[in-house]
């Protein structure tokens, strides 16, 4: 029985290979060409128990492909493995061999290999994401350029609002500040014409799905977060429990604790961004539109600040939305919230 590994990187991947008595039997440097790769897995195929390959930013069409060929893939969680220690000096060799013998030693903690026929509509909701954050980046330069001009501020739905022969008639001596903030507001345009394009593909793929629906009964969850964190969240039941989802979703403090004393904290960013940002954005939504929930948050924020109080919320939430997909059912306010 053999045990192999792949050491990915941007143009190339070290493979590993081992055996049941973690002998090693077979290290090899490939460019990342997927017929190279099987071609050096070929000697091995027949008795291959399984290949690990690292969960870097590249893993899909390597994946993809060796899950075609017929091998049982493992995707590693990097952020998971603890580092081997007592060696002084590391590389990809080493770094190959040690993903084959945690698969050897059953040792192995794995990522998601999240489903292919739903990553595409997932990489354009992220890619809508981008724009936005470029959109906002843009609306922000020109609340600053006309801030540190006049001493006046625009709110966001202002700058918004703004036309090119408004901002030429205001600044019409000043040639190179109108050219500079109708230069964002080109882009913001841009962005917000390639941004709806992306909602409205995305609608269209998922607007029969019954998780899509329910989710949309969760305070603060609309069509947009709903798609979101769907499918961010992918299938539930890879959650052992509601803690392991909401600490996916970074809405659980990071601590260590030793004697009853805090140590440090640290990996905070442990989890997925996309589901943080979705699950704050409804707590806003919540706070703002519900009278319960902002009962709630005014309680809590007196206590603990704001910034906490949103947190609580949002942790909330997501508890709320790992049942709602769970079980397929509306969302309860008495059960989340008291009264």
């Amino acid at each position: 029985m053999y045990y192999g590994a792949i050491d990915l990187h941007k143009n190339n991947s070290v493979l590993g290979i081992i055996n049941a008595d973690g002998q090693r039997l077979c290290m090899r440097k490939i460019p990342n060409d997927l017929d190279l790769i099987k071609k050096a897995l070929d000697p091995f195929a027949e008795n291959l128990e399984g290949i690990v390959v690292e969960s870097t930013y590249n893993w899909y069409w390597l994946v993809d492909g060796l899950q075609d060929a017929g091998y049982r893939v493992h995707l590693a969680n990097p952020t998971a493995i603890q580092q081997y220690s007592g060696i002084k000096h590391t590389d990809d060799v080493t770094d190959a061999w040690w993903l084959a013998e945690l698969l050897r030693t059953r040792l192995l903690k794995e990522g998601f290999i999240y489903p292919r026929a739903e990553r595409a509509v997932r990489d354009l909701l992220r890619k809508r994401a981008h724009l936005v954050k470029q959109r906002t980046q843009n609306i922000l330069s020109i609340q600053n350029l006309i801030c540190r001009n006049t001493g006046g501020r625009l709110s966001a739905n202002q700058t918004k609002q703004l036309t090119e022969e408004t901002v030429q008639k205001f600044y019409d001596k000043e040639e190179e500040r109108a050219l500079a903030i109708n230069c964002s507001l080109r882009v913001i345009q841009t962005l917000k014409r390639e941004i709806t394009i992306i909602e409205k593909q995305a609608k269209s793929k998922l607007k029969l799905s019954q998780p899509y629906q329910v989710l949309q009964s969760v305070p603060g969850i609309g069509e947009l977060l709903a798609m979101v964190i769907m499918l961010e969240a992918g299938d539930i039941s890879r959650f052992p429990g509601v803690g392991n989802f909401s600490s996916y979703c970074r809405c659980v403090n990071s601590v260590r604790l030793s004697n009853g004393k805090k140590k440090g904290s640290g990996n905070r960013k442990n989890g997925n961004k996309y589901l943080s940002w979705a699950f704050m954005e409804a707590a806003h939504y919540a706070i703002r539109y519900y009278p319960v929930i902002r009962k709630f948050y005014q309680r809590k924020s007196a206590k603990k600040g704001m910034m906490v109080a949103q947190m609580a919320v949002a942790h909330k939430l997501a508890r709320a939305s790992y049942y709602v997909l769970r079980d397929q059912v509306p969302f309860e306010e008495t059960k989340c919230f008291v009264h």
